[in-house]
């Protein structure tokens, strides 16, 4: 079993694209991200960190505010979660409250750690995503893997929230990569989440008309501005 799961993390690190961040798919039905690093550790220095997300999560992308509060117990059935702190400012007193990002379905030490949840503002939407990031040793150090695989129905733009979602995956691993001494470039492509592609103008056509007309009784899709504004209590 350990030789399937050993292979596993090194199949997956093998196909990883040279570009380290990218969407790779995505469609109606969903969006696939992947991002990768490499770094100057070995893979248990690499598992240790990663299953301390408080050390090295940007906690603008939280629900409190604070990475200090997520916790990641690496076992089956396990919780990716997130304490919601109670308040007493003097003026409000609210009860300690609290959030599952993710679950583990797999966790295999220095090898692969899978999840599955829907991350930020996809939580509000029927879909599935499964989070596999696969640890292997190289010549120089260990490569990370970090692959997110969402499908389901939701009501985003999905070339706008993948974007998005992988401009996220791609801020936390590089926080990680970084804690532990990156030896590799990191991607420069849609570093900050909240960016939206540019627009290109629309063509004055007849055909653009009619799918401006068609569309005039659909409500428009949540902005990614909107989507990952409610992560934090910071406007």
């Amino acid at each position: 079993m350990r030789h399937s799961i050993i292979a596993f993390a090194c199949a997956i690190s093998a196909a990883a694209s040279p570009v380290s961040a990218e969407v790779t798919e995505q469609g109606d039905a969903g969006f696939v991200t992947r991002d990768e690093a490499t770094v100057s550790a070995t893979p248990k220095q690499v598992w240790l960190a990663l299953i301390s997300p408080s050390d090295w999560w940007n906690g603008s992308h939280t629900w409190s505010g604070d990475a200090a509060n997520l916790t990641l117990t690496p076992q089956a059935g396990g919780c990716f979660c997130e304490r919601i702190p109670e308040t007493d400012d003097g003026e409000q007193f609210t009860l300690e409250g609290s959030v599952e990002h993710m679950r583990v379905i797999q966790a295999y030490p220095e090898s692969a750690l899978r999840m599955t949840g829907a991350l930020g503002p996809l939580q509000s939407e029927p879909v599935s995503g499964i989070l596999t990031i696969a640890i292997s040793a190289v010549d120089e150090g260990t490569r990370i893997v970090w692959e997110y695989n969402v499908g389901g129905k939701m009501r985003y733009d999905v070339p706008v929230i993948s974007k998005a979602v992988d401009g996220v995956m791609t801020e936390q691993l590089n926080g990680l990569a970084d804690m532990l001494g990156r030896i590799d470039e990191p991607s420069d492509a849609d570093g900050e989440a909240e960016s939206e592609p540019d627009e290109e103008p629309a063509e004055d056509t007849e055909e653009a008309a009619e799918n401006d007309d068609a569309g005039e009784d659909t409500p428009p899709a949540p902005s990614v501005d909107d989507a990952f504004g409610d992560l934090s209590d910071e406007d």
